[in-house]
């Protein structure tokens, strides 16, 4: 499969070597493997075509074990967000007023990604003025490696 966006690249020294990374099992390592090809998936049963995330062996709906990965169009709206205060780890530290924010994703309202909101893929965690979240803004997908090469999605505002 060729990836349809190149991932990120350029961390910087010092920039998040030591943020927190995920640490993928083995039903959700598919979707760090897609993020690293610049995709958003997302697990789909194969049995009743239910979306479901977080990855896991067992289809809550129809109880089977059959799952694919299904391409999401990585939009979406703010569903929540928080500004996080001190004490901080000492990495998120070094970029105050960052934020976290929950995507729902507008294929799946009922699925929900915890991420970023930055001004660009590979920009640092604090690029976006607080001010500007809103609850319901459209956002949309982007890629970043993180050092050591994990790949995580973060999210653009749709109309900055």
């Amino acid at each position: 499969m060729t990836p349809s966006v190149p991932p990120a690249t350029d961390n910087r020294p010092g920039s998040g070597a030591d943020l927190l990374l995920p640490v993928p099992d083995d039903d959700g390592a598919p979707f760090w493997e897609y993020a690293a090809r610049g995709e958003l998936r997302v697990q789909a049963c194969a049995g009743c075509d239910a979306l479901r995330f977080p990855p896991r062996p067992c289809c809550p709906n129809c109880r089977s074990f059959a799952a694919r990965w299904q391409r999401m169009s990585g939009r979406g709206r703010i569903w929540s967000y928080v500004l996080p205060h001190p004490p901080l780890l000492p990495a998120y530290a070094e970029q105050p007023g960052y934020n976290a924010i929950i995507v729902e994703l507008a294929e799946a309202p009922r699925i929900r990604l915890v991420g970023n909101l930055v001004t660009a893929a590979d920009a640092p965690l604090n690029s976006v003025d607080p001010a500007r979240l809103r609850i319901g803004a459209p956002v949309k997908a982007v890629f970043h490696t993180m050092p050591g090469g994990v790949t995580v999605p973060r999210w653009l505002l749709e109309r900055p």
